[in-house]
């Protein structure tokens, strides 16, 4: 008889929905470990405007903001470090809201070309004179397929996938149907969305999030990545929320005040993709919020158990319990 499979949780939601403070809450309630999912939480030096959290979670700072980190490299450290701590006798509980991780680590990536920062410098540089619209009509000619995916002012998509098809002269999505397998087929994975209910509160949330960010030093902090002289707009570091946008106010390519408004609107936009790749994810348990936090009326999906009070992470808990695989790994 084969042993069973070690359990894995996943908490998703969309930025600013208050999903690291309730992974926060579990990991200090049952026998987990926090791995982050997030591609600015990554660097260091990218704190104030990434919300980096104090509570130890892994996959933090492990890399130079010069560096470009990857979806492929995500499941690869993440494979490991969920190893070790089931190794520990604990339970990895990932969390955040890098969508592309999740899908690396969860179903798998096809093998891709490695990066070439010599012709993604050229398609930035193309970009810049001729528009991102005419280089999407570009990919459109060389691969329909990707380009049908990708809208024509998602930047990176679009970049990523002209650079695949000019350093090895076959479509993204060629290599994309190749398939592959995941890090967590090894585990039992249960997986769990936070958000608000009303979309407006989400949008009011971001909007107070990046004014405390802004009076806790999010310029400074973009003016020392700024200083530093060896970074620049192709870097995935500088492409990050906010930073981008700060980054080219101090390239003075907009007024301070634009470069805020710029900044929300991109995370409001953050919110809305991830909530696309959401809706569309299998075996998903959502949490819907009110205004304070608590379960909104009628916010749980049908697979949760009835469960007194309002509060997303006792109502976790509660679904945890009767969970054999995951009440067993935790002794709940």
């Amino acid at each position: 008889m084969n042993a069973p499979r070690p359990a894995l949780l996943c908490l998703f939601g969309p930025t600013a929905s208050g999903k690291t403070d309730l992974a926060i809450k579990l990991a200090k309630t049952i026998n987990c470990e926090l791995v982050s999912v997030d591609s600015a939480l990554v660097y260091r030096g990218l704190d104030i405007g990434s919300a980096k959290p104090d509570y130890p979670h892994h996959l933090v700072d492990i890399c130079d903001p010069a560096d470009a980190y990857s979806a492929a490299r995500f499941a690869e450290d993440a494979a490991r470090v969920c190893a070790d701590i089931v190794s520990r006798g604990r339970t990895p509980l990932l969390v955040g809201g890098t969508m592309l991780y999740f899908r690396a680590f969860l179903e798998g990536l096809a093998p891709m070309p490695a990066a070439d920062l010599e012709i993604r410098a050229e398609i930035e540089a193309s970009a810049r004179e001729r528009g991102w619209p005419a280089l999407h009509a570009e990919l459109a000619r060389v691969d329909p397929v990707a380009a049908a995916r990708i809208h024509p002012n998602h930047s990176q998509r679009l970049s990523r996938a002209l650079e695949v098809f000019r350093s090895s002269g076959r479509p993204l999505s060629e290599w994309q149907a190749a398939g592959g397998g995941a890090p967590a087929d090894a585990y039992e994975v249960r997986q769990f969305a936070l958000c608000p209910a009303d979309r407006a509160v989400l949008h009011q949330r971001i909007e107070a999030r990046f004014a405390q960010m802004m009076a806790q030093g999010f310029l400074a902090e973009v003016e020392a990545l700024h200083r530093r002289g060896d970074l620049h707009p192709g870097l995935p570091a500088v492409r990050a929320v906010g930073y981008r946008q700060l980054w080219h106010y101090l390239e003075g390519e907009c007024t301070l005040a634009e470069a805020q408004e710029r900044g929300i609107a991109a995370t409001r936009q953050l919110a809305k993709r991830q909530l696309t790749w959401l809706r569309k994810w299998p075996d998903l348990h959502w949490l819907f919020t009110d205004p304070a936090g608590n379960l909104a009326p009628g916010g749980l999906s049908d697979q949760f158990p009835e469960s007194p009070g309002g509060d997303p992470g006792e109502l976790v808990l509660n679904f945890l319990r009767i969970d054999p695989v995951i009440a067993a790994a935790n002794a709940l």
